[in-house]
């Protein structure tokens, strides 16, 4: 691995957008990492760097990614896996004194049943469950439920970091769906404007921060071109995810203030906590 600023050799690039950070570090065991400082607010301000990070689970985290994400001086970890995740993928690598708090929140893959069906399932049970636009309908439910049922989640979260929780990272699995939303909460609540906020979610569709699909050795059609087709509006961000959360949002509560103040208790003084902690000066 190259330094935090570099880039390993041979690694992909990807276009970044404007509002988007430029440089990244690479990490061998840890996915989808990236410091989300930068991105610009309506009022003409930016997410300071080095206070809100973002990525996939650190169960496989390395001693060098370990070393860097150390580096960073975290305050706090939110991890929004449930018990399941973790049995499948492992606790996340222990980082000195660094405080984790466990939000499990729904996913779109809940179910041992679920992720049998994806790792072992064959191509008939995965047309069943998966064809004919089933499974990104599955994605868009999730992210609507996250949004709507998933208030005190949230609410903890923004509690959290006015409360001075940063510098902080925010994973899931993938640091994709559930990370991703809070994450987008979160810049909601700091005032950054919507075509930033989609375009740091959709920075996880490039190909190296995908999660990695794994399908069992026995898998009847193993990784074979449809399976893949099938099983990738699971692992693909997409923008019309995101919009069905802000869509949730608007037909649940009005608009977005009304959503920061009625369904997570976001009041002026918590909301300008908020800010001083994590936007530049």
């Amino acid at each position: 691995m190259s330094g935090a600023g570099g880039r390993a050799e041979g690694a992909p690039v990807t276009q970044q957008t404007p509002q988007v950070p430029s440089t990244e570090p690479e990490l061998t065991g840890v996915r989808n990492f990236r410091d989300v400082g930068g991105l610009p607010t309506v009022d003409g301000r930016r997410v300071g760097r080095g206070v809100l990070f973002r990525s996939g689970h650190l169960a496989h985290a390395t001693d060098t990614d370990a070393t860097f994400l150390d580096s960073l001086g975290l305050h706090t970890v939110f991890d929004f896996r449930n018990s399941a995740d973790i049995k499948l993928e492992g606790p996340d690598v222990a980082l000195p004194g660094v405080r984790t708090v466990n939000l499990p929140l729904s996913d779109p893959a809940d179910g041992a049943g679920f992720w049998t069906m994806v790792r072992e399932g064959d191509l008939a049970t995965l047309r069943e469950m998966l064809g004919e636009g089933r499974a990104a309908q599955r994605m868009i439910d999730s992210y609507r439920l996250i949004i709507t049922t998933r208030t005190a989640e949230h609410r903890r979260v923004l509690d959290e970091l006015a409360d001075g929780a940063s510098p902080a990272l925010m994973h899931c699995s993938a640091g994709k769906d559930r990370a991703g939303l809070s994450i987008a909460v979160t810049l909601l609540a700091l005032g950054v404007e919507r075509d930033a906020i989609e375009a740091d979610y959709l920075e996880s569709a490039a190909t190296h921060r995908r999660y990695k699909v794994w399908r069992a050795s026995h898998a009847e059609d193993g990784m074979s071109p449809e399976v893949m087709a099938l099983l990738a509006p699971l692992f693909d961000a997409r923008a019309e995810y995101l919009a069905t959360a802000f869509e949730a949002i608007e037909e649940t509560w009005g608009d977005t203030e009304k959503y920061l103040a009625q369904g997570l208790g976001l009041d002026a003084a918590k909301r300008e906590r908020l800010r001083e902690r994590l936007l530049a000066n």
